[in-house]
Order: C-alpha cells, then structure tokens, then sequence
C-alpha cells in the first residue's frame, strides 16, 4: 500500500550514503512525537534544489513523509538542529503540542487574515514570536488559541 504520513521525530544523525537519486542518511530515532509505531533507522532527501543537507553526530527535529516504509525530507519541511529551538518548543513537544492536533495553522503573509472556523490558529510571520514560544492549543470549549504557559487554556 502507497500513502503518506506526516511524520515528527527528534535523531541524531549517524552516517550519511549516496544511493541512485537520493542521500540517505543513518539516524538513531530518539523520539517519536508524531507518525507510527516503527522505529526509523533512515531518512531519505532526494537529489533535488529541494534537498537537505544535514550534519553527522548533531540532533534534528524532523517533520517529514512516510511513503511505503521511507522517510524523505525536503527544505520545505521543518527540519532544525535540536539546539536551535528554544526551550519553549522543546517543552511544548513532550507537554503541550499534543492537545493541538486537532487544531489547524493557517499561514498569513499579509493583513487581513480572516479565520473561517474556531479551530485553527493564524500564523503571522510579521513580527510574532508563534513559532518559536507559543503553541497552538484546543480549549476546553473546542476552539484553538495560540497560547505561551506549563497549563492548558481555559475557555
């Protein structure tokens, strides 16, 4: 069966080898925050202007796809070093982004944004910190809100 799954894990990268039309790089999976019960041992960049270069023995957060047993990543996805996220990501990876799954980002690049539903959050790449210290959060009464704290929003 052929499908794609939105995968988030936090690795180390151990070795890295050239095979037909992709770089393949060896990890040791150190956390699996988002994706399926199997263990990646190797995430795959394709020999494109969308590939990624990573560095051996450092950590990364990577959001990527599963296709039929492969992880691939590509410069569109979030791929940073573990030491580039600040400490309100970290936490928010082991405490607080799961209650947002259900919640939609939607990007905006220019004002007005109009939001259609209660369970998305807007994200604004003018002059906000969402991305770095907030995360986007479902309340108790099913809207999502970016919020910055160790509890969860009430509403």
């Amino acid at each position: 069966m052929n499908y794609l799954r939105c995968m988030l894990i936090r690795a180390k990268v151990v070795g890295k080898k050239a095979v037909s039309n992709a770089i393949k790089y060896d990890i040791e999976q150190i956390k699996m925050f988002k994706g399926c019960d199997q263990v990646i041992h190797a995430i795959f960049t394709y020999t494109t202007s969308c590939s990624v270069t990573l560095e051996i023995n450092k950590e990364y957060l990577f959001t990527g796809k599963l296709e039929t047993g492969r992880m691939s990543i590509t410069l569109c996805d979030y791929n940073p070093p573990w030491e580039d996220l600040s400490a309100a990501q970290k936490n928010s990876l082991t405490h607080r982004y799961q209650s947002g799954c259900d919640c939609k980002i939607i990007r905006c690049t220019s004002l007005p944004c109009p939001i259609s539903t209660s369970d998305t959050c807007l994200w604004t790449y003018l002059g906000t910190d969402n991305g770095q210290n907030l995360a986007c959060i479902k309340r108790q009464d099913g809207s999502c809100a970016w919020y910055k704290g160790i509890g969860l929003p009430k509403k």
